[in-house]
């Protein structure tokens, strides 16, 4: 792979999806732009000669299957979604690198023991349906079909008749996790999404663990009332509550040492002259342990219905999803750290992650995972100034490349 190759492939994905005003990215699943780099995808993998794969949910693993590759494969892989005016790296990075550690090991003329694919998985962001990993977690098992069915968007659209609208694969073999879970590890690169590497001066590291995160729907109510004739002693605002609520998450986080946030918030009705009948938010919350998060969750909920019981409003909390801690294999982790002999560099650092990734989907459904993080210089994700060097993007391709080659020697 020449320089120019990676260049020309991050090129290509640039434009599709991207704000003229904010310069962020909205490539929600099976929206027109979601499903342009899908096809690109599968473009790039046609020109390679890789065997595509995909299920009814338009999950796609391609392989490369060069003659006397025996036993079971590895694979690598993302996502190309992004959240609502996200960036530009959180996922099409580690699929474009995936892409180029392959040519890397074509160009080097060797060939790998074992099938070698590429895996691109819908929905990780949880941007459209709201559920994180949703087509992960669909491949897997771990979210059955009857729970996807109920679920829809902002716009009432249910998941399941936004995929009937896609247009999938039609000459793909059938993608089954009978057979995917048979593989012998998978590896997902991604940029990091914080300042770790930055502190220590490294271009590249591997993952040890996800912490333990959750999204849960706090569902606040109270009496719509006129914004002007009613007396603020008569009022029961929602707006309040949550208000409140969102405050008492952050310091609880901040004093923990814990992760609280209040992204996303629906209104009823809506209107600047009314006092709300209803307040819907969403809180994201991450911890260093399951118990600790636990108690976390427990401590905003109990500062919202302290609150709503003071306001004369009301509060419910439901969790919308929760994921445990996930440990990656250590040993795959140290020996994908471990210097390779003869190229004189030393080891990758291990550090964990506070986001969750279709990594984490797999290695709880009982696949040997790794995640390789390529260096964000400003720690900034989930944001239009989301950014990689280039020069570091291409020790990724070189670090996933190497990897690649290790784990696929019979």
């Amino acid at each position: 792979m020449s320089h120019a190759d990676f260049t020309q492939m991050w090129r290509d994905l640039a434009p599709v999806g991207r704000s003229a005003s904010s310069g962020g990215y909205f490539r929600q699943p099976f929206t027109s732009a979601e499903r342009e780099v899908a096809a690109w995808f599968l473009e790039q993998c046609r020109s390679r000669d890789l065997e595509i794969t995909a299920d009814e949910y338009g999950n796609v693993v391609a392989w490369w299957r060069p003659e006397g590759a025996s036993g079971p494969g590895v694979l690598t892989g993302s996502h190309l979604d992004s959240v609502l005016d996200g960036g530009a790296y959180d996922g099409p990075l580690g699929v474009v690198s995936a892409l180029a550690a392959v040519d890397v090991l074509r160009d080097r003329g060797g060939t790998p023991g074992r099938p070698l694919g590429i895996g691109v998985f819908v929905e990780e962001e949880g941007s459209r349906f709201g559920l994180a990993c949703l087509g992960s977690r669909l491949l897997t098992g771990t979210t059955p079909v009857e729970q996807a069915r109920e679920l829809r968007d902002r716009d009432g659209v249910f998941f399941l008749d936004a995929v009937a609208a896609a247009d999938l694969p039609s000459d793909a073999t059938p993608l089954r996790w009978e057979d995917l879970r048979q593989v012998d590890c998978f590896v997902e690169l991604h940029v990091e999404q914080g300042r770790d590497l930055v502190d220590r001066d490294a271009a590249v590291g591997v993952a040890s663990s996800i912490w333990p995160h959750g999204r849960y729907r706090f569902d606040f109510g109270g009496d719509a009332n006129h914004a002007g004739t009613t007396r603020m002693e008569d009022r029961h605002d929602p707006m309040l509550t949550y208000a409140g609520t969102a405050l008492a998450a952050n310091e609880a986080a901040r004093l923990a040492g814990q992760r609280a946030t209040f992204g996303r918030v629906d209104v009823h009705p809506n209107g600047t002259n009314a006092v709300p009948s209803r307040v819907t938010a969403w809180l994201d919350a991450r911890a260093d342990s399951e118990e600790h998060l636990a108690a976390l969750v427990a401590e905003v909920e109990r500062s919202a219905v302290d609150r709503a019981a003071r306001e004369g409003t009301s509060a419910a909390v439901t969790a919308e999803s929760v994921s445990p801690e996930v440990v990656f294999d250590p040993g795959l982790a140290r020996r994908i750290a471990a210097p390779a002999a003869g190229t004189g560099r030393a080891g990758w650092p291990v550090i964990p992650t506070m986001a969750g990734h279709d990594a984490g989907i797999l290695s709880g459904a009982g696949v040997p995972t790794a995640m390789l993080f390529v260096r964000n210089p400003t720690g900034v994700s989930h944001s239009p100034a989301e950014h990689a060097a280039e020069v570091d993007c291409l020790a990724g391709v070189n670090a996933l490349a190497e990897t690649l080659e290790r784990l696929t020697r019979t």
